[in-house]
């Protein structure tokens, strides 16, 4: 055997190898968790299919490499009843690998699911769409507004000597504790963004005058990059901000320290 033809071979069996051996990193948040896994099983149906249509090509063009005419092909049914039953299979895996990740709230979209028993949501504009937390959630409600070009994180529920016209407000910088659900209520005040975490596997559609409600719970502390994912104009490449994940006595200690410094002003 020539040593092209066993790089042919070994070649797809070192990029199996590799991806059965590859370490799991640990993920970030749950949006992440869900989205690498789903790639996963996408991968492992992707690539024994890759490997076979490979072998076959390599073996069609060296068993017919030196034939003088091309002979029309002969009708097989068993082997397409085979390939169109093999490939139904493949796609109901797929569909239905896909659905479990998608119908998660955490993925589709609080918006896009039904839920009845959800409770108010913590928002400062009178817009719809907003779907807050199951009762007892416990869940932190974060109100990321969107504008010409810079980001407003508001916390409505943690409002200043009890008066719920001010609440603490931060910009460029979203705090969020670690390892608690948060519900990020996105909107914006003139045109269209989007609001995207890639390291935390968040994105979602920043709409004038609608909320869209994205769940997550993040397992790492850290400060992870935001971006405006839609052209928003001239100043969107600066349209940035940041989301720094602390743990919850931290996250604590840092709206006491909002709340006082407003109070004082």
């Amino acid at each position: 055997m020539t040593g092209k033809r066993i790089a042919v071979w070994v070649a797809p069996l070192l990029a199996l190898l590799a991806l059965a051996v590859e370490p799991v990193a640990a993920q970030t948040s749950l949006n992440e968790e869900l989205i690498r896994g789903l790639n996963i099983k996408l991968l492992y149906v992707a690539i024994p299919i890759t490997i076979l249509v490979e072998l076959i090509l390599v073996y069609t063009v060296y068993r017919f490499a030196k034939s003088d005419e091309a002979k029309p092909t002969q009708e097989n049914r068993r082997l397409e009843i085979t390939w169109t039953v093999a490939t139904a299979i493949i796609l109901l895996f797929v569909g239905f690998a896909s659905y479990q990740v998608l119908g998660v709230s955490a993925i589709g979209g609080v918006t896009a699911a039904t839920n009845p028993d959800a409770g108010p949501a913590a928002t400062t504009l009178e817009y719809e769409g907003a779907i807050g937390p199951n009762p007892g959630e416990n869940a932190v409600q974060v109100e990321v507004v969107a504008q010409k070009y810079f980001w407003v994180f508001n916390y409505p529920n943690e409002v200043v000597n009890g008066n719920e016209s001010r609440y603490v407000s931060t910009q460029e910088t979203m705090v969020i504790p670690a390892n608690r659900t948060v519900y990020l209520h996105v909107t914006s005040k003139d045109w269209l963004h989007a609001v995207h975490v890639p390291d935390l596997g968040l994105k979602q559609d920043a709409f004038p005058g609608k909320y869209n409600t994205i769940k997550t719970v993040v397992y790492k502390q850290g400060t992870y990059q935001l971006y405006c994912a839609e052209y928003c104009g001239v100043g969107h490449s600066g349209m940035l901000g940041k989301v720094k994940v602390v743990s919850q006595e931290e996250y604590q200690t840092w709206l006491d320290e909002q709340k006082q410094s407003m109070q004082e002003e």
